[in-house]
Formats: C-alpha cells, structure tokens, sequence
C-alpha cells in the first residue's frame, strides 16, 4: 500500500482518450470502467468526484462525477481506454475543486483499492487513503476551564464544555485514530438544537485547535487538547445555558479544503453525552461501518 502513496506523490499525469477518436494508428479500443458505490454524500458547488487507475506508478483519470442529496452519482460507467484498464492496478476516487485547472490529483484521495482481476474494492484503508479506522477508538470528558481564571476552583458547570482526551492535570489525549495524510484532519463538533457545532479542526491529540469561538474569556486557550466550552456567540437556535449532555458528540475526518460548515460523510466516532463529568471520562463508539462509504469498481 505505502508503495501507491510514494508513486501517486510522484507521479505526472498521463492524459488519455476517452472516446473511439483515430489517430495515425487507426481506432482506439476502448472498454467500460462501471462504479457501484454507497454512501458518498454531495460535494455541493465547487467541488466534484474523479476517478483514476494506477498505471506503471502514474495516475490516470477515468472521469469526474457529482453526487446528489440522496447519494445517486451522476454517472456510474466510464469508457476509457482498453490498454490503460488492461493494464491498470488499483483505483483512487479524489475530492477535486469544480472546475479544475490542474491535472494532477489533488491531495484529498478518499478511497480506493487495489484490481483483483477486474475489480476492485474500495476504503479508506488502502494506498494514499485517508488509513485504517477500523479499531477507531476515543474519550472526551464534560469539563469548563476557560470561564474560570487560572487557579481558582471549579464553579460548577462542568455540562456546559467538551474536550477531548483523559481529564487530569494537564488532561492527556486518548484517540486510537491514524495520523491523517495531507489532504484531510479531524474536527470535533456537538450537535446542538439548530444544527452541529464545529469545536475545532485538529491533527494533534495532544494541542488545542483551531477554534475556540465559543469558549469563555478567563482562560480562552483551555487545556493542550482539542475542545470547546458553550459559553459565548453561540448561533441563533442555541440557547444558554448550553448543556452537552444528552447531545450527539462526534470526531469527522474532513476534506481539506472545505467548503461545508457541516459534518463530513467520515464520522468514525460519535457518542451521545451522558451527565458524568470530570474527573470521571466517558468512551466514545466506534461509527466507521455506519458513516464510511463503500463499493466496488469494475474494468
């Protein structure tokens, strides 16, 4: 798998034919690349899906396609040239920007496999994929450090905040996550009334985020862990005191770019809040055969 990331990162792209066009050799044979995939989710405007094979060590596109609010793609079959599916030996499926000026693949290669004989089988856990979410595991704990100034005690509202990791002094991360290649990072959010909350995007467990909009003045940093306390600038919808619990919590993995405040269709844990708070943690579920995509590509 580690030799189609180092192949894909190096290689230049090759166009070829798609139709039955003469050249000074006659006709070109072509052949039927055919996707059956499930569960990828609307792009929205400006970005689209493209299909490619590995040939020799380059990438070679079959195609781009748009999928609906309801998941149907906007086209399933794709000619291509009979040589290059010939002699093709894995399949990638990118996010691309629409339109796109540049040929090569971009950095966010979502799922893919290697052909065994004329199919392949496509996850996030081959080549330059996003990897292997399989034993996706987590804690988070309801705690609210940044409306309290450094030192003082605990005012008691400890609902109101998520982080995520081990409570402590400093509080430690606790993710059995892959490190995300580029083209992707993690985000944490809470599903509140109106819609998600975004706590902030990361790729270190151990750091904060990038966000904390929401969070209180005293101490707005907060711990070295990703999180968020509910205290201020919450969206119309949300109400205060905002409590966690009962709420659907909920690490993406997320394109990079993005041009969707929502939730990517890549969720491997989630959990609804329950009241225990600090020093107590609470385990996350592991949501990948809920939230991935899957399917087959046939050549």
């Amino acid at each position: 798998m580690k030799k189609y990331l180092a192949l894909l990162a190096a290689a230049t792209l090759t166009f070829t034919s798609c139709n039955n066009d003469d050249d000074n050799s006659g006709n070109i044979a072509t052949k039927n690349l055919t996707l059956d995939l499930q569960g990828l989710e609307d792009l929205g405007s400006g970005f689209a899906y493209e299909g490619w094979v590995m040939v020799d060590g380059s990438p070679i596109t079959t195609g781009v396609f748009t999928v609906d609010d309801t998941g149907n793609l906007s086209q399933t079959t794709f000619t291509v040239d009979a040589a290059t599916l010939d002699a093709a030996t894995a399949f990638i499926l990118t996010i691309e920007p629409s339109p796109d000026s540049d040929p090569a693949p971009a950095d966010s290669k979502y799922i893919a496999g290697e052909f065994n004989n004329d199919t392949a089988s496509l996850s996030t856990n081959f080549g330059p994929a996003p990897g292997d979410f399989s034993m996706a595991s987590g804690s988070y704990f309801l705690r609210t450090p940044t409306d309290e100034p450094a030192g003082t005690a605990n005012n008691g509202n400890d609902t109101n905040g998520v982080w995520f990791g081990l409570p402590g002094t400093p509080p430690t991360a606790d993710f059995n996550l892959p490190t995300l290649p580029a083209g992707w990072i993690y985000e944490g959010w809470v599903v509140g009334d109106a819609g998600a909350l975004s706590t902030g995007t990361f790729t270190d467990f151990s750091s904060v985020d990038s966000g904390n909009g929401f969070s209180g003045t005293q101490n707005n940093a907060g711990p070295p862990v990703p999180g968020e306390d509910f205290f201020n600038n919450l969206p119309m919808g949300e109400s205060l005191p905002f409590s966690v619990v009962g709420r659907n919590v909920v690490i993406t993995v997320e394109p990079v770019p993005d041009n969707s405040p929502a939730p990517f269709t890549l969720k491997p844990l989630a959990a609804i809040a329950g009241p225990d708070t600090a020093p107590n943690s609470q385990s996350f579920n592991n949501n990948v055969t809920v939230s991935f995509p899957t399917g087959t590509v046939t050549k």
